[in-house]
């Protein structure tokens, strides 16, 4: 027989009853509180029934715990007779004898006549007639605690009864109503347990659960607002619509909105998973808005902002002047390559003329660089995510040429790669089946593979040149790319990053249980066994992997084989967030 008891309650607690819980299909008891004495039997019977409405749990008084005492040598028996009020089939009778540190246990058995007939739970003449365990665990560790089960791809392994530790973990956590009642309280009760030396106050927590309810109703009222604004048919139209579901600055407003219509939900957060998720969400939202606050008084500190727009259009000037000689040295012989000198003057001076384009359009808007700098470092009050996400957005308006250059470039190299396949297939006799989408044979005339052949001759020697812009612009593109990669990486990171939790696992490791260990506490002859039930925490892997807040995934919708396939046959890579796409 197993004893869960208090290592704080029963220790040191007056003589008295304990109460607490048998656990049904196991031969254990937990032991959640100790009543002292005086007190009445029929008072006793009514606060218990009182604590069972409220918590669910099934109390009972277990029996009587006696710590002796100079005067009370009759208070041991006097226990042992209120095994007749409070009638159980089992009724344990802790008590500890001076200078031990171990426990003495008696159980009393009711049979069904009515008599009692006594167990003692040690070795008497090498015989033992019921070992009685008392496992000592820490009753406000466990009652915070949530454990958690074992992830198994078993589904019916879910349909089984709860084992015999997590009733305990769910008995100590239902029980919070009986731990109301102290030593200081005027009612006729008294107990002990892990609040018996009284309830700790805040004023400040008190007046911040006041103010977080209007404070709700405010945030409420402005998310309504917003929603409203949103959907006014004007932002409806497609061209609105496509940029706000491509641009990062209008999927991060979508997600923190979300984000704050959860974290205003007048619904109280009642399964531990829904707790953690607030929790995490208001971390992070406070985080970073902290992170975006600092941003912010760094670029209007020491007038950074102008130092800024001051270096972009040299900065611009200089890609500019890097691409031009990049284009001069491939209308050239490019590392002695001999290409296609009409295709490569007419690249060149379409790409050098786009060029041209872009630093006229960016000399016309230097004036106002400065001023778009200024109110948009405005948007770092929001978040460090909206800066981020709103540089991310700058990035590709700056760099538009390039993706410009890389569209044409991937769109020409995979028209001729298409029309190469077609005629190789042409050549073999075969031709594509666009119904059956399979490669079907086919006989051509003469005509039509002489053609053919011309044709392929073409494409064949016009590839070289059309490959290596293609190439060129491609590597240009994926440095682009990869930047903004880094940037959604980042926004993702903070918003989806369970900081409330991985502060739970570092600072109160118990909160987030994984299993229990047991430790010897005290084995003394003529005593039942001790044991100390320590908490093992989850591991940081596992609590970034359980509690990590769903997030638009900003990761390539394609595994690596099928990205370099892309880039071989020259289909268009976007790296926009697809805000459709939502990863848990």
């Amino acid at each position: 027989m197993k004893d869960f008891s208090v290592r704080a309650c029963c220790n040191r607690a007056e003589s008295g009853l304990l109460v607490g819980r048998w656990i049904s299909g196991h031969d254990s008891a937990v032991v959640l509180a100790v009543i002292h004495y005086p007190f009445i039997p029929g008072q006793v019977k009514q606060y218990i029934q009182q604590m069972q409405a409220q918590s669910g749990v099934e109390l009972t008084v277990l029996g009587s715990w006696s710590l002796p005492k100079e005067g009370q040598e009759s208070m041991e028996s006097f226990l042992r007779d209120l095994s007749t009020i409070f009638p159980q089939q089992r009724w344990l009778q802790v008590s500890r004898q001076m200078g031990k540190m171990g426990f003495i246990c008696e159980v009393v058995n009711r049979n069904q006549n009515g008599q009692e007939t006594q167990q003692e739970a040690k070795k008497q003449n090498d015989e033992e007639e019921e070992k009685v365990i008392f496992v000592h665990y820490e009753q406000r560790k466990v009652m915070l605690s949530q454990l958690h089960p074992t992830e198994s791809g078993d589904p019916d392994l879910n349909t089984e009864p709860p084992s015999e530790l997590k009733q305990v973990f769910q008995t100590v956590a239902r029980s919070q109503p009986l731990f109301f009642l102290d030593r200081y309280d005027d009612g006729p009760l008294k107990s002990t347990h892990w609040q018996s030396e009284g309830r700790e106050a805040s004023i400040i927590v008190e007046l911040l659960k006041q103010a977080s309810v209007p404070l709700c109703v405010l945030i409420s009222w402005l998310l309504a607002l917003w929603t409203w604004l949103c959907s006014i048919r004007i932002f409806s139209l497609y061209p609105l619509r496509f940029l706000s579901s491509k641009l990062s600055t209008c999927v991060q407003i979508s997600y923190r909105t979300e984000h704050m219509r959860t974290l205003s939900s007048p619904k109280p957060a009642i399964e531990h998973k829904q707790f953690m998720r607030k929790g995490n969400i208001l971390v992070s939202f406070l985080v970073d808005v902290g992170l975006g606050v600092l941003l912010m008084s760094w670029l209007y500190r020491d007038d950074h902002i102008a130092t800024l727009a001051n270096m972009l259009m040299p900065a611009a000037d200089h890609v500019a002047k890097e691409l031009e000689e990049l284009l001069q040295w491939l209308m050239g012989a490019p590392a002695g390559l001999k290409m296609n000198r009409a295709l490569d003057q007419v690249l060149g001076r379409f790409f050098l003329y786009h060029i041209h384009l872009w630093i006229s359009y960016i000399h016309l808007m230097s004036p106002f660089i400065e001023g778009i700098l200024w109110y948009g470092g405005l948007s770092a009050c929001l978040g460090l995510t909206f800066a981020l996400s709103l540089l991310s957005d700058m990035v590709a308006l700056l760099t538009f040429h390039i993706y410009c250059f890389y569209v044409y470039g991937a769109r020409l190299y995979c028209l001729k790669i298409y029309g190469l396949s077609s005629l190789w297939r042409l050549f073999r006799g075969k031709k594509w089946n666009v119904l059956r989408q399979r490669v079907d044979s086919c006989s051509y005339d003469v005509d039509q593979l002489f053609i053919g052949t011309l044709l392929f001759t073409i494409l064949l020697f016009l590839l070289p040149t059309t490959a290596l812009y293609y190439l060129v612009f491609t590597l240009l593109r994926l440095v682009v790319v990869l930047f903004q990669g880094v940037l959604h990486l980042s926004v993702d990171f903070i918003n989806s990053f369970p900081l409330f939790a991985m502060g739970l696992r570092l600072f109160r490791p118990y909160r987030l249980a994984e299993g229990v260990k047991f430790q010897v506490l005290c084995e003394e002859p003529g005593t039942a066994l001790h044991l100390l039930m320590e908490i093992n925490p989850l591991k940081c892997s596992t609590v970034v992997q359980l509690y990590r807040t769903p997030t638009y995934s900003c990761y390539p919708r394609d595994s690596w084989a099928a990205l370099v396939k892309k880039l071989f046959v020259g289909e268009l890579i976007y790296p926009w967030r697809h805000k459709s796409t939502k990863v848990d």
